[in-house]
């Protein structure tokens, strides 16, 4: 079900409800709210449709894309110093060294090659961001993340590497009912000994919660709709 924004919800009514939304969530599943982290998706918006909600507090941000993150977030950080910035889009190599020099963590590490790239990046910098595996928990040849049969081969790739893996993530098949996908990961991550697993939208941070999401990432319920989308 779309999720949608009453007009007159101001950037604090949205986060309360974002917020409240965890919390009906993380209790029955006997889980303290506080280790959900909200990330707000702020793909395609622009910093002033942003800085209102880091003036209502809110402190986890997501972008797709490398260059849209560049453009909007340094000036951001001049006024607001102690937000996290997570990449959560696909990722490409070559643009490995800039995800290492802007993002505090890194949500879609799914191939060998970026692998490579950001144990490079990280080496050269000193800048060692989170990073979660992602998974094509759905097996669908449109979306990035690894297959599941490759999952152990890219922990143990990542980890010899260096690289700070903290979780895994998934994006599950449109239409459907998510929770099996999100109960997936969240024992492929239990059979690995990780911890964190970034998973969750708009439409179903309850069900992600309920099933053991330490990050959920949400857009068009704390932005409305992105810019370009039908209402």
């Amino acid at each position: 079900m779309a999720v949608r924004i009453a007009p007159a919800m101001t950037p604090d009514d949205r986060l309360a409800a974002l917020h409240a939304r965890i919390a009906s969530a993380a209790r029955p599943a006997r889980r303290d709210p506080a280790d959900v982290t909200l990330i707000a998706v702020s793909k395609t918006h622009p910093a002033d449709a942003i800085r209102p909600l880091l003036l209502a507090g809110q402190r986890d941000f997501g972008e797709n894309r490398v260059q849209e993150a560049q453009e909007k977030w340094p000036a951001l950080r001049e006024e607001f110093a102690d937000f996290r910035l997570h990449l959560v889009g696909q990722l490409q190599s070559n643009k490995a060294a800039d995800a290492v020099a802007l993002a505090d963590a890194i949500h879609s590490v799914d191939r060998s090659s970026l692998i490579a790239a950001l144990a490079r990046a990280m080496d050269a910098t000193g800048r060692r961001p989170d990073c979660f595996v992602q998974v094509n928990i759905g097996a669908e040849e449109q979306k990035g993340g690894c297959a599941i049969a490759d999952v152990p081969a890219l922990l143990a790739e990542a980890r010899s590497a260096a690289l700070p893996i903290v979780g895994l993530m998934c994006v599950p098949p449109a239409g459907i009912e998510p929770a099996p996908y999100f109960a997936l990961l969240a024992k492929i991550a239990r059979d690995h000994g990780i911890a964190g697993l970034s998973m969750g939208m708009s439409e179903d941070v309850e069900q992600a919660v309920s099933l053991g999401a330490t990050h959920v990432r949400v857009g068009s319920a704390l932005f409305g709709h992105r810019q370009g989308t039908p209402a």
